[in-house]
C-alpha cells in the first residue's frame, strides 16, 4: 500500500493556526453550497488535504504585509483546482486508496467524479470574479490549463520506450510547479507586491513545487505507474537515477532559498524557508 495513504499532515506542527484559517475559509466557501448536490461530496473531497498551495499564498501575502480576508479566499481557490486535479488523477490513475480512504470515484462514482470536476472549476470562477482581481483570474485559468497539459503529456509518456529526465522534469512542471508558482505569484498580487517581488515569490513557487513532487516520487518510487520508476526500470543501475534524483531535489530546493532571498527579511519569510525545508525531510 503506498506510504502516502498513512501520513499525517506532517504541516500541523508548524502551521496549525495557518491550517485551522484556510480550513475555516473553506467551511465558508462549501456553505455558500449547502443546498446543492455536491455539498457532502466536496466535504469528503477536500478532507485530509495537506493545504500546503494556500498555505504558500496565505505566507507570501503576509510576508509583503497584506494578508486580508480576500487572501484567505483565495487560497480556497487554489485548493479546489487541486482537490479537482486530485479526483480526476485517481481516476487516471487507478487509485484504490487516497488519504486512508477510499478515492472520490470509488466512494461516489466515475459519473459523478467528472461532473464534480466541472462544478469545482465553477466555484474557482465564481472566487475569481467576487475578488475582481483579473491577474489572480489569468493566473488560476493558466494553471489549469497547464496541469491539464502535464497529465497529457504523462499519460503518453507513460507508453513511451523514450522516457527522458527532461520529460519528467517537464511533467512536474506543469503538474504540480505550477500550482505552487500561481499560488505563491497570487499570494504577492493580492499583498500588494511590486513586480520584482511577485516574480521572486513565481520563483521560489516553481522550483519549490519541483522540489515537492521530486521528494514524492522519491517517497513512492516503487509505484509501477510514476514516470521516475520508468526511468528506474530503462537505468543500467538504478543508484545512478536515485543519485540524480536526489542531487535534482536538493539544486531546486536551493534554487527556491535563493529566490526567497530577493523578499525582505522577516519572521514570515523564516516560515516560508521552513516550510520549503518540509521539501527535504525523510528522504
Amino acid at each position: 500500500m503506498d506510504r502516502k495513504n498513512f501520513e499525517i499532515n506532517p504541516l500541523i506542527k508548524d502551521f496549525e493556526s495557518y491550517i485551522a484559517k484556510v480550513d475555516d475559509a473553506i467551511k465558508q466557501e462549501l456553505e455558500l453550497y449547502s443546498a446543492s448536490e455536491f455539498f457532502e461530496p466536496l466535504q469528503y473531497a477536500l478532507e485530509g488535504g495537506k493545504r500546503i498551495r494556500p498555505l504558500i499564498l496565505i505566507l507570501a501575502a503576509e510576508s509583503i504585509g497584506k494578508c486580508d480576508e480576500n487572501a484567505y479566499t483565495a487560497s480556497c481557490a487554489v485548493e479546489f483546482l487541486h482537490t479537482e486535479s486530485v479526483i480526476h488523477d485517481d481516476i487516471i490513475d487507478n487509485e484504490i486508496l487516497r488519504r486512508r480512504k477510499d478515492p472520490f470515484h470509488i466512494k461516489y462514482g466515475y459519473n459523478t467524479s467528472i461532473i464534480t470536476g466541472d462544478f469545482v472549476l465553477g466555484l474557482i470562477l465564481n472566487i475569481s470574479s467576487r475578488l475582481d482581481n483579473a491577474r489572480m483570474a489569468r493566473e488560476l485559468a493558466i494553471t489549469a490549463m497547464m496541469m491539464s497539459e502535464g497529465e497529457m503529456l504523462e499519460t503518453r509518456l507513460e507508453t513511451s520506450d523514450d522516457v527522458t529526465f527532461d520529460d519528467y522534469v517537464k511533467v512536474m512542471e506543469y503538474k504540480t510547479a505550477t500550482a505552487f508558482e500561481a499560488a505563491a505569484k497570487i499570494g504577492a498580487i493580492l499583498g500588494g507586491g511590486n513586480e520584482e517581488q511577485i516574480m521572486a515569490f513565481a520563483e521560489y513557487g516553481k522550483n519549490m513545487g519541483i522540489a515537492y513532487q521530486i521528494r514524492d516520487d522519491l517517497q513512492d518510487w516503487n509505484n509501477e505507474d510514476k514516470l521516475f520508476n520508468i526511468l528506474i526500470k530503462k537505468s543500467s543501475d538504478p543508484r545512478i537515477v536515485f543519485d540524480r534524483m536526489d542531487e535534482m531535489l536538493k539544486n531546486y530546493a536551493s534554487k527556491a532559498k535563493s529566490a526567497l532571498r530577493k523578499i525582505s527579511d522577516s519572521p514570515v519569510r523564516m516560515r516560508l524557508e521552513s516550510l520549503l525545508d518540509f521539501t527535504m525531510l525523510s528522504v
